[in-house]
């Protein structure tokens, strides 16, 4: 019982901290949608992708960098734990300026690619260059969260996530429904939202006197390499769902129209927040694998991993019978015409039919990345949008659209089998880390 109080001491935190950023997330459809109509909605639905992949690398490297972070804070020389803080501060600052740039310039055209047209593309274009500004914020944002969780400070990542909920709600409020500031203002109120996490982060830094040190000797190279090695499995993880919101969004339009983009809207917001939630739990259990795996003890990281399985699995099962007893009113709340709503009611429970599939295989694919077992969480990350692309050029060939809705949960189940079987061919004990890891081949620190 004492494990699993520790466990959920993790857990629970994580999973508000990620419910809130779902409702976060679907903020500004909600303001925009009953705000400027189903055109707006479905704008910012095709431009997500977009601000979720510049989260999505602030959430990678962060992890990546935490990771690290945990696993030599219980290794032998546990100071060398403030240079992996510092390279990946280093890290996502070089990595907000990068994506500031490139997204200002590429994003119009992305949109296009995306299934945005006429008015729909003229909303997001307005949404994404505010974003592209703001990136570093974004990134810091999210980033940070996860030294914090992996600090010790769950209740205080969780803070910090709310603080950037709550800004953001208040400002989307006031700029989109009292000013007349449309899709810029949605946007601007997402900046300062994540800019109000960044923060409260610095300030539990600060408190807490943690110092990252900042090196730009000939290691250093070597310290981004393996932040970046293990970010991309966290990376992956995060904008997964995107990546369905890419595809799926694209064949909707092909089989269904701009009426169909905006009924996968709907649909897609109330499912990114049930998988935030889900990640919620994998983000939430990681730290005490990571820590387990720095101290050599594979008994205790297997047993948070079949704790946070229950949980997920739980999270799952509950959140697709709320959403199926709640389905004729889901296109309602984001002031869809009619015809929207009707088409969001009969299509939601083909998509919650999948919530089970994904909580398993993506509370495996945080067991191995958490472990350092890169090539395993690689493989199971990026197997699903492989499925799901597979999927999509065959089903709705038969089905229309009907097919493009079938072809998420068959990928889901198909991610799923294959964690099921990697599990199974990894049941050999986790790799320790070696004297030379545990001493790591840089100068000490004073």
């Amino acid at each position: 019982m004492r494990k699993q109080r520790e466990y959920l001491h993790y857990i629970l935190p994580a999973m508000l901290a990620f419910a809130l950023s779902g409702v976060y997330a679907i903020a500004d459809g909600f303001f925009v949608g009953n705000e400027l109509g189903d055109n707006a909605l479905a704008a910012i639905n095709i431009a997500y992708p977009i601000t979720a992949l510049i989260q999505a690398v602030g959430t990678g490297i962060g992890m990546g960098g935490a990771i690290r972070f945990s696993v030599i804070a219980n290794s032998t020389n546990p100071k060398q734990k403030y240079l992996y803080f510092g390279s990946t501060i280093l890290l996502l600052i070089l990595s907000a300026i990068l994506m500031s740039i490139t997204f200002w310039f590429v994003s119009p055209p992305l949109l296009r690619l995306f299934g945005g047209s006429g008015q729909i593309y003229a909303l997001g274009k307005e949404y994404l260059r505010i974003i592209s500004i703001g990136a570093l914020f974004q990134v810091l944002g999210t980033g940070l969260v996860p030294f914090i969780r992996n600090m010790g400070g769950s209740v205080t990542a969780m803070a910090a996530m709310i603080s950037g909920f709550i800004s953001n709600i208040l400002l989307d409020w006031l700029m989109v429904w009292v000013l007349p500031y449309g899709m810029t203002g949605a946007a601007t109120a997402t900046i300062i939202g994540q800019a109000a996490t960044f923060l409260v982060c610095l300030g539990f830094f600060i408190l807490k006197k943690e110092k990252p040190v900042f090196s730009l000797k000939k290691n250093t190279l070597s310290v981004f390499g393996k932040i970046l090695l293990l970010g991309l499995s966290p990376f992956g993880l995060t904008f997964s769902p995107n990546i369905t919101l890419i595809l799926v969004n694209k064949s909707a339009f092909i089989y269904g129209g701009d009426s169909a983009v905006a009924c996968y809207a709907v649909v897609a917001y109330f499912s990114c927040v049930v998988l935030l939630l889900l990640q919620g739990v994998s983000d939430g259990y990681q730290p005490i694998v990571s820590k387990a795996i720095g101290q050599g003890n594979e008994d205790k990281a297997k047993d948070a991993r079949n704790f946070a399985l229950c949980i997920a699995a739980l999270t799952a099962t509950l959140a697709a019978l709320f959403l199926f007893l709640a389905g004729n009113t889901a296109g309602k709340l984001f002031g869809s015409s009619d015809e929207v709503a009707k088409a969001t009611e009969s299509t939601l429970p083909i998509f919650i039919s999948g919530f089970v599939f994904a909580a398993f295989s993506r509370i495996i694919t945080a067991y191995f990345y958490a472990s350092e077992k890169t090539f395993q969480a690689y493989l199971l990350i990026y197997c699903e949008p492989c499925f799901l692309l597979l999927f999509l050029l065959i089903l709705p060939q038969f089905a229309g659209i009907t097919g493009t809705w079938f072809s998420v949960p068959a990928s889901q189940l198909s991610a799923m089998l294959v964690s099921l079987i990697i599990l199974m061919l990894n049941r050999s004990k986790l790799k320790k880390p070696s004297i030379k890891e545990k001493q790591e081949t840089f100068p000490a620190m004073e």
